[in-house]
């Protein structure tokens, strides 16, 4: 299984966005930037992620306290396909932020679900022998679920990417990835979206200039953390 990393650690600026000027964003992006090659026919997809932490929410804790340096470990799919899934561990390190990830196979994530870790041990893959520390010795554990929409726009000057992320959700106390009949509550304040915009060492002008919009207020939140409120 390949391990991929991004090239260095990222910028990234989260902001919350009222629904009504959303579409005026939307617009300006499709001038300047190109959807992403992933997306489905209609621009976007959706993720699906199960996060992991353990019996203090020492991940959860540490975000709420605003830690500089910390991680947190999180299993993803994309359009509920089984067949593309990703172990992704999230770094932040003053301020800035890198992701590691590495392929799993479904039949490998409903042993990870039921609790069967000891394969991880065996495999020559850094970051799923990591996960297995994790799991085993800082008694990682699945704890819920993230569901929400993303549409993503990139330009390649900066290696900028920018998401507008909407329908955020919580699986409450189901933790099972593959449950297509999920019940699932949001957590958003009503007419919020979410713009997240990333990049390597500089923003380009352009990207500042047309992702001003009126409504737009810079948040510190977590997806995870606002789903973990009613846990």
């Amino acid at each position: 299984m390949a391990i991929s990393t991004e090239k260095e650690f990222r910028h990234e600026l989260k902001y919350f966005v009222n629904n009504s000027d959303i579409w005026q964003l939307k617009n300006r992006l499709r001038f300047v930037m190109q959807k992403d090659k992933n997306v489905s026919q209609d621009g976007r997809y959706k993720i699906k992620s199960l996060y992991f932490d353990n019996v203090y929410n020492d991940a959860l804790v540490e975000k709420l306290d605003g830690i500089s340096d910390r991680e947190k470990f999180r299993i993803r799919t994309y359009n509920d396909d089984d067949s593309f899934i990703r172990l992704e561990k999230k770094l932040k390190h003053n301020g800035l932020n890198e992701k590691v990830s590495a392929r799993l196979t479904r039949e490998q994530v409903e042993l990870i679900m039921k609790g069967d870790y000891d394969w991880l041990k065996a495999s020559d893959n850094n970051l799923l022998a990591e996960f297995y520390y994790n799991l085993r010795v800082k008694g990682l554990r699945p704890k819920t679920i993230v569901q929400y929409i993303r549409e993503p726009y990139i330009y390649r000057y900066g290696n900028v990417r920018v998401t507008i992320d909407s329908d955020v959700r919580t699986g409450l106390n189901n933790t099972d990835l593959f449950d297509k009949s999920i019940l699932t509550v949001p957590v958003l304040e009503t007419g919020k979206t979410i713009l997240e915009i990333k990049y390597d060492e500089y923003l380009p002008d352009i990207i500042k200039t047309i992702t001003q919009v009126g409504s737009r207020e810079r948040t510190q939140a977590s997806k995870y953390a606002a789903c973990r409120i009613y846990l």
